[in-house]
């Protein structure tokens, strides 16, 4: 009777608001930080064929032969998956109760609630989450190969990337998520207790930074590309 009485208690507390926020804020700041070893790694395309298409094969050898060939990449995937499944479920469910919290909605012509954070973290995480099964079956699949089909990674970049459109739904797909991180990484480390007011101000500036890094880092490949800087 006890250790069920401690099972539901458990269970109480990890349903809690405050746990989900946590979780979230804990896979936000684990996929910021896959995003910035991302980035680097694009920046690798203006080493030319050779130096991308070795990077991509590195990685498939990451950790070899102590781990099969991708086991690294495996590894990684699976937890960067994990991250973004916690997120979404935790954004929802965080969502749903603070909507059932208010039920009546605000009589309010300027929409009230519609604010910075409601659009940059749940239409920009719609808009990111649909960038990614596109970007996953392009880049990472080749399923999908605007601009020409190539088994090297540096081919099927430069591909697609000399199509306008590809490049338009990269750099919109890019700015939401700078628009994402800005106000998402500024949330999640007062989540965790980083917010003070003395470190308000540290931490507001942090977010914007981090945020504006990653925009330039991800959009320069890109354009580079598209006028034809990296061909």
């Amino acid at each position: 009777m006890a250790n069920a009485t401690v099972s539901r208690q458990r269970s109480s507390a990890l349903r809690s608001t405050v746990a989900m926020k946590a979780i979230m804020a804990v896979s936000g700041l684990a996929m910021a930080a896959w995003l910035i070893l991302h980035m680097v790694g694009n920046l690798k395309i203006f080493e030319g064929q050779e130096g991308f298409d070795n990077y991509s094969a590195w990685l498939r050898e990451l950790g070899y032969p102590a781990l099969p060939h991708e086991g690294a990449l495996w590894i990684m995937r699976v937890v960067l998956l994990a991250a973004i499944l916690a997120h979404i479920y935790t954004a929802a469910v965080l969502t749903i109760r603070d909507r059932r919290a208010r039920p009546v909605r605000y009589q309010s012509t300027k929409r009230v609630q519609r604010t910075y954070a409601s659009y940059t973290l749940r239409w920009g995480g719609v808009l990111l989450a649909l960038f990614i099964v596109y970007h996953l079956l392009h880049l990472t699949a080749n399923v999908i190969h605007p601009g020409g089909a190539s088994d090297s990674p540096y081919e099927r970049v430069v591909n697609g990337f000399q199509i306008w459109w590809v490049t338009g739904f990269y750099l919109l797909a890019v700015a939401a998520l700078g628009l994402h991180l800005r106000h998402g990484i500024w949330s999640a480390l007062a989540t965790l207790g980083f917010n003070n007011a003395r470190r308000e101000r540290a931490i507001s500036l942090t977010a914007t930074v981090v945020a504006t890094a990653l925009f330039v880092g991800f959009i320069v490949p890109p354009l580079a590309v598209l006028i034809g800087v990296v061909n």
